[in-house]
């Protein structure tokens, strides 16, 4: 197993973002070939996979780390955190985590945020295991329509 930035889109990156995107959430639509396409290439977007580098660079999970400059510093998130249901258990989470930590404080990120639902025990555990710490803040929502 390895990590990696994916930095082009192909075939095997739809193919595993087709699979990998439900798995995050029933409600969210599989991105088109030109939305993954912009998002790698996006300048505050680092796309990070775990790839299998016995099966072929197969994708088993990936997260994406946005960078971004505000007037206090360089920020970033993690977004998106998926590891393919067959494959959890295996520390794949933990790597792609410790990775994007890695990357943000080399992109000068002062800190790095996430968000969780509670329900999601494993991942909050993986989170609590790599450092993060609750914050007390809100978090608010404006849905556009």
């Amino acid at each position: 197993m390895k990590i990696i930035e994916i930095t082009e889109m192909s075939q095997q990156v739809y193919d595993a973002f087709s699979v990998l995107i439900p798995q995050l959430s029933t409600s969210a639509v599989i991105p088109s070939w030109e939305a993954l396409e912009d998002m790698i290439h996006s300048k505050a977007s680092i796309v990070l996979a775990a790839v299998d580098s016995e099966n072929n660079q197969k994708i088993l999970g990936s997260l994406t780390l946005v960078v971004f400059r505000i007037p206090t510093g360089i920020r970033a998130w993690i977004e998106d955190v998926i590891v393919d249901e067959k494959a959890r258990g295996m520390g794949i989470g933990e790597q792609l985590v410790r990775a994007a930590l890695e990357r943000a404080k080399a992109e000068g990120a002062k800190t790095v945020d996430l968000t969780s639902r509670p329900s999601r025990e494993a991942a909050n555990r993986l989170y609590q295991r790599c450092g993060f710490q609750a914050r007390e803040t809100n978090i608010y929502r404006y849905k556009i329509d």
